[in-house]
Parts: structure tokens; sequence; C-alpha cells
């Protein structure tokens, strides 16, 4: 059974945001307002001010990163996660279909976005002055992220904005010049937040190919093993505690494209057979979904801060309860 604990779902006291973040290695970050919710499900105190804070305060920065999808990656991990999961190759074929092509596509979009500050899509568009339009805009930053030179910034307005990564961080991202380094890192920090795990489930998750994400499995030495004291470095335990037994999480609210579940090649320990049209109904879609025992076992939507959920049977009333609770008041601005 895939572990709670590796993955927070016991919800551990204390935690940041930033430490969430950095503990999990990345968090899925395509539709923000899910992976906002991945932080409540994970910690007992932290508010969604909180996790914008750490955003607007640079602590996690949403990026391209692993399989090319946006993640909110820790500020510190971005140099060496960056040098393992750049995907420009597959983004220029992307501009390419969108009819944006050039040998300047690079220093079109840097001098677009330098010093200017977060912009939205539709102000991009304008400063590109026709070279691209709509989703070409976007693959463009893309492109612009996958060497370093791009990130995203909060919402302005409710539209995502882009800014040049010196802008923003200070300085463009420069990847770890040792590939074998950042991979070795890439694996010991997976295995971590994914037991168990193989290689197959690390190229699933990375977007490595199976041999390097083989490769990346032996540099990482051998898998955790018991030890109480974290890593003064890191802040992540020097090895893997005992388990925890998933029954002891009775209920936990995960939203969609939780890392619990994407994380691995394979979602059918997670997912029973039985409801895996409901989790997964199609066109890429992945529902909210009620863990019982870290199995799934309903799905749930929200409106503003009030979570609906459909089980697939029986749950345990008080601890759902709680949970459906937890998510308001994770939603709910405070007071003063």
């Amino acid at each position: 059974m895939r572990s709670v604990e590796a993955q927070l779902l016991h919800r551990p006291p204390g935690l940041g945001a930033g430490e969430v973040v950095r503990r999990l290695l990345a968090v899925q970050a395509q539709d923000v307002p899910s992976a906002c919710l991945a932080f409540r499900a994970r910690s007992p105190s932290l508010l969604l001010a909180d996790v914008e804070s750490a955003w607007r305060d640079r602590e996690i920065v949403r990026v391209w990163g692993p399989r090319g999808t946006l993640h909110f990656v820790h500020a510190d991990d971005l140099p060496w996660l960056h040098a393992v999961t750049r995907r420009d190759a597959a983004t220029l074929r992307r501009l390419a279909q969108e009819g944006v092509s050039g040998d300047d596509l690079l220093p079109l979009i840097e001098g677009a976005l330098s010093g200017q500050g977060p912009l939205t899509k539709a102000e991009l568009e304008e400063r590109l002055a026709g070279r691209a339009r709509g989703q070409g805009v976007v693959h463009l930053v893309a492109l612009a992220a996958f060497h370093g030179l791009a990130v995203l910034a909060p919402p302005r307005g409710g539209k995502p904005t882009y800014v040049h990564a010196a802008d923003w961080l200070g300085a463009p991202i420069t990847p770890e010049p040792d590939r074998e380094r950042a991979l070795a890192e890439l694996a010991r920090r997976y295995r971590r937040a994914h037991r168990p795990s193989e290689p197959e489930d690390l190229a699933a998750w990375s977007g490595l190919s199976l041999g390097e994400a083989r490769t990346a499995w032996r540099l990482s030495g051998p898998g955790p093993s018991p030890s109480p004291g974290p890593n003064p470095d890191t802040g992540l335990g020097t090895g893997t505690p005992d388990p925890l037994p998933a029954e002891d999480v009775p209920v936990r609210l995960v939203p969609a494209f939780d890392e619990f579940l994407l994380g691995w090649k394979s979602r059918d320990p997670v997912v029973p057979a039985a409801h895996a049209r409901q989790v997964f109904p199609g066109g890429g879609i992945l529902r909210p979904v009620v863990l019982a025992g870290g199995v799934a076992a309903g799905v749930w939507e929200r409106r503003g801060a009030e979570a609906t959920v459909k089980p697939f049977g029986p749950l345990p009333a008080e601890a759902l309860a709680e949970e459906v609770a937890d998510v308001r008041r994770f939603l709910t601005p405070t007071k003063g």
C-alpha cells in the first residue's frame, strides 16, 4: 500500500507551505485552486493565504517542471530540478503547430518579458507585435522557462501572469551543471516522497526516459532506511520512519491532480477498478478524491468554500465532517 506518511497525508504539524513543497519534491499546479488544496490536505494549520504568501515571497515558484507540466517547486530546488526536466524540444514542436517559428524565438520572448514585471497573456501578445497569439504566447513563455528565463507570478484579475525569472527571483535559473548529481538528487527526493516506488514510477512522474530513470535510481544509492533524525541540509528525514498505517488516516479530501494519485506509473493501488471511471471520466480529467485508508472511497466537488462529497460506500461520518469543515477553514479569509 502507498505510504500516506511519505505524502504527508497524516498532516504533521508545523509545516509551512515551502516545507510541504520541499518534502513532496513538487506539487502539480496546472490548476492553481487544486494545487492550493493539496497543501490543506497535508497541513492542519495552513490557510490559502499562507500558500499565496509563500508564492508572492518567492519561497515557492510556479514553473514548468516534471513532464513539462506546471508545478510549484521550492526556490532552492529550481537549479537541479530544472537540469533534469527541461523539455524545450517538445515546446518547439508545439510552437510550430501554432505557426510560431524563427531562429530568434528565445531572444524574442526574453525581450518581451525583461524588465516588465508580471504580464498577462494579452499584455505579452501585444508586446510580441503579432509574432505569437493565444497558446503560442504560452508556449513561448514555456520555451523561456526551460532555459531558466521565465516563471509564473500570481494571477492578476483572475488571469495567469508571466515574468522574467531575473525580475522575479533576482537572477535567471542556472541549471545544476553536474547532470549525474541532479539525477541522483531527483531519485533520492522522489523515493522519500513516494513509497513504495520503482524506476518505472520515477520515469512516469518525471518525464525522464526509463533508461535515465534507472540511472538516477542507481546513482541515488540504497533506498531510505529507518532513521529518527532530519537531514540538517534538507530538513528531510535521512531515512524512513516506521510507516504509518493507512487506516490511521481514516478520511482525507485530496484535490484534482493530487500527487498521491499522479506520483506513480499506475493508479490501480489507489483507485479500485469498479470506480475508475468516476475518478477518471476521460478527457484528461482527474476528479478530487476522497481517500479512506489510503484508497479512493469517493469523489468530491466544491462551490466556493463548501465541499460536497459523493462516496462510493459508507464512510466514517465524524472524520468526513471534519474534513469538509477543514476545507472551509482553509479557504475562508481570516478577519482582521
